[in-house]
């Protein structure tokens, strides 16, 4: 295996497929990438078992060479070191293997060599067919999981809870997070003829953000028994799903509450921030709110610290014009975050019922947040 390939491209490669590569994995061999090498082109795969990552680089790319290829071949080299030296290197590079799986990579005078693994003992990708496919621009995808995503559970406890709900019908994308104190959901219109519900690891789709490629290209999802596949024309992602019954959704929605208010998104989301300044003593980050006539009260409290109060313009009211209660001022602030609309509409259902927070004039998205005890 011998090939000499553009440093820029090779580094980028790298640090994409890396994002899938994990040092703590069991198997030593799911610490390198595997390298193979054709008459086609480079493709390099980072894998962690529950994520893989695949980089094709070509040839030629807008009209310049970027490989030259003299003998075909693949190898699995240390993910760590590959990345370093290559990020290092200073122009071109060289890149050769013997066939005791020695890598040996040069740019003008300098060599390096590193030891390398067999590459029949790196896992075989997913086989699939165009089954559960559908195509879509990648932007719509990446506002869903932005708006939803960040609700998941963090706690391994329930596996199910730690993954985000797609549910896909005709024409439909439906995401939907929950940590069981909260509830982020976003729908999105799509092309599409699939009916199917699938639960994808919250990791997954956090690195699959982080792949710009995805959201400024039109991308191919395809649904499997066992695994969510994203791809692009040089860029594929693997996610193994997450196996069980995803929580009844619907059912966790109010349908109805007591008061419903309009406020500025920004200014509630400054006015949270603020009072999380002195939230910090409670387990919960409590925040309080109370409605008092046309006014919201925003306060926290700490008792070694002290104590902040403001007061904010109602736009609009609906039912009883007086209500207090406590809430997580994180879960808020992450809520108000994904919202981009420029007013919220806010039920409360009661001081021990949860809030429901929806975009003016967009029943898109929603998101439930239950209270906290204030003692």
């Amino acid at each position: 295996m011998e090939f000499i390939i553009n440093k820029e491209s090779l580094n980028q490669a790298i640090v994409d497929v890396s994002k899938a590569v994990s040092s703590k994995t069991p198997f030593p061999i799911l610490t390198g990438i595997k390298m193979s090498v054709d008459e086609n082109g480079v493709i390099l795969i980072g894998s962690n078992s529950d994520i893989i990552i695949e980089k094709y680089i070509p040839l030629m790319r807008d009209g310049k060479q970027m490989i030259q290829v003299q003998s075909e071949g693949s190898v699995v080299v240390p993910a760590k070191f590959l990345s370093e030296i290559v990020k290092k290197m200073p122009d071109d590079l060289h890149i050769k293997v013997n066939h005791k799986n020695v890598v040996t990579i040069q740019s003008r005078e300098i060599i390096t060599n590193i030891n390398g693994l067999n590459s029949e003992e790196y896992p075989n990708l997913p086989v699939f067919n165009g089954e559960g496919h559908i195509r879509m621009v990648g932007s719509k995808l990446f506002d869903t999981i932005k708006r939803t995503a960040f609700a998941a559970s963090q706690n391994e406890m329930k596996p199910i809870l730690t993954g985000v709900n797609m549910s896909f019908s005709p024409n439909k994308l439906v995401c939907a997070a929950t940590n069981s104190h909260r509830l982020a959901l976003c729908e999105q219109p799509i092309e599409s003829n699939l009916q199917c519900s699938v639960v994808i690891p919250r990791f997954s789709l956090n690195e699959l953000i982080k792949l710009s490629e995805f959201e400024s290209s039109v991308i191919d999802l395809y649904i499997t028994d066992n695994y969510f596949i994203v791809k692009s024309e040089a860029t594929t992602l693997y996610s193994r799903l997450i196996e069980g019954a995803y929580p009844h959704i619907a059912g966790l929605i109010p349908k109805d509450g007591k008061t419903k208010i309009i406020l500025n998104t920004n200014q509630f989301l400054q006015g949270i921030d603020r009072a999380c300044l002195f939230a910090n003593e409670w387990r919960n980050n409590n925040v309080h709110l109370s409605i008092e006539g046309e006014k919201l009260k925003i306060s926290s409290n700490a008792s070694e610290i002290g104590k902040i109060e403001e007061t904010q313009a109602i736009i609009s009211m609906d039912g009883l014009n007086e209500l207090s209660i406590s809430l997580d001022g994180r879960f808020l602030m992450d809520a108000l975050k994904a919202i981009s609309d420029e007013e919220i509409k806010i039920s409360f259902g009661g001081t021990m019922k949860p809030i429901l927070i929806e975009p003016v004039g967009n029943s898109a998205q929603l998101h439930l947040i239950s209270p906290v005890r204030s003692y």
